[in-house]
């Protein structure tokens, strides 16, 4: 056994966005020497968005490290790759490593992430079933594309969507099923929704909605079929894309508080004060100006990692941080760059309205003729006549204008309170 015996030492647990931008903040303040990272996987923190995108299409697509191993080094922070962290203890204030090192910490952050949902009904390890949540996941996948000649989507949710149309432009058959009634149920509206159900449908991919799962039918390691609505669907190549949970293994070892995630305050510290939480594992209380009090939310975007990230170092920094940051988030499926900013209030809300406006017309791609560039829109969404939300569609210039208003609604002056023509020109 090891034992790194530092009391003034930060630990950081996690290999992702929260995890780099913290070591970034805190190496900004001269605090890298300070700072351990643990990183389960043998890669340093790398962008996770191009897993579902660029990395599927092409097989020379390399990582994007978020810093190079050169920048840990002159940062003087020490990174423990392919070393993931087994136990906390609390009472000594210690983390366990697998290598069986000890690392004693001052302060304790995790930043563990989460990890694909899996369906009872299919073991692990099946040799056609896939999911996307970390570089192994996509490099499997990618070898897989490459010999399939279908795709069977389980879920309509950001990544499977992402994937499906990565598929498509492949060249394979793509067939998406969800449960719910419409696509990206809990992420966008109604409207949005049925114009994503469109395009995908334009492009070829059969989505299914409200499907039924039922049993499923297996020979040696490979998936055979699955029932939907009652009738066997024939499987090449099966991505699981059915949401994530939150990785609270540690914290519920540890014995910290959990609910739907690690369960913090706005500063971010959890129920013991010398540990904090931040990006998708993290059960936050969301800003009074993005949502009614006493809202807790846990957000899976690199905007709610990134900026988690810069309160968390403030808060291990002793000065008062509360997380305040404007939620927003994008994806792109195929056509399709879709743009997030706020946080969409509930169909049935009382005093909600909503207004459509056509985007800015955005420019055709290289080599395409004047036009043939997908129409952009915008959906603004109201409560009590504030903006609280914009779902932007192939429309860039409205999401960045629509963060700005919504920001500046914060504390609205007479001008931005929130006449829906004032608000509507404002993003001209």
């Amino acid at each position: 056994m090891r034992i790194i015996q530092r009391m003034s030492s930060i630990v950081i647990i996690g290999g992702g966005h929260a995890a780099a931008q913290l070591c970034s903040s805190l190496a900004e303040a001269g605090l890298g020497p300070r700072v351990h990272l643990v990183c389960g996987e043998a890669e340093l923190p790398y962008q996770r968005p191009p897993l579902s995108k660029a990395f599927l299409k092409n097989s020379a697509e390399g990582l994007q490290a978020l810093r190079a191993e050169a920048w840990f080094a002159q940062a003087g922070i020490t990174v423990h790759r392919n070393d993931p962290a087994l136990a906390i203890d609390r009472t000594t204030q210690t983390v366990r490593l697998q290598s069986g090192t000890d690392l004693v910490y001052g302060q304790l952050v995790l930043a563990t992430g989460g990890r694909a949902r899996r369906l009872p009904q299919l073991p692990a390890g099946m040799a056609n079933v896939a999911v996307l949540r970390n570089a192994a996941d996509a490099a499997a996948l990618r070898a897989q594309l490459a010999s399939a000649s279908s795709l069977t989507v389980l879920g309509g949710g950001f990544i499977g969507l992402e994937v499906a149309a990565t598929a498509r432009a492949l060249g394979l058959a793509v067939r998406v099923i969800e449960a719910a009634p419409r696509l990206l149920a809990r992420s966008v509206s109604a409207e949005l929704s049925a114009h994503v159900l469109a395009t995908h449908r334009a492009a070829g991919i059969v989505v299914e909605l409200g499907a039924q799962v039922g049993a499923a039918e297996f020979s040696a390691e490979r998936l055979l079929s699955l029932q939907v609505n009652g009738e066997p669907c024939a499987i090449d190549l099966l991505l699981v894309g059915v949401g994530a949970e939150p990785d609270t293994a540690l914290a519920e070892a540890a014995g910290l508080q959990l609910n739907n995630g690690i369960v913090v305050d706005a500063a971010l510290r959890s129920s013991d004060p010398a540990i904090l939480a931040i990006g998708d594992v993290a059960n936050f209380p969301v800003a009074e100006a993005w949502a009614p009090a006493g809202t807790r939310l846990r957000l899976e975007s690199v905007q709610n990692a990134n900026d988690q990230a810069r309160t968390a170092a403030a808060t291990l920094q002793g000065r008062s941080a509360a997380y305040a940051a404007l939620p927003w988030f994008w994806s792109e499926q195929g056509s399709l760059r879709l743009q997030m900013a706020g946080l969409m209030p509930a169909a049935d809300a009382p005093g909600v309205t909503r207004h459509r406006r056509p985007g800015a017309a955005p420019a055709a791609p290289a080599g395409a003729a004047a036009g043939t560039a997908p129409a952009g829109f915008s959906i603004l969404h109201y409560r009590d006549e504030r903006l609280v939300c914009v779902e932007s569609v192939n429309a860039a210039i409205d999401h960045v204008m629509s963060r700005k208003l919504l920001e500046a609604g914060r504390h609205p002056a007479p001008a931005l309170a929130c006449d829906p023509a004032v608000a509507l020109k404002s993003l001209l």
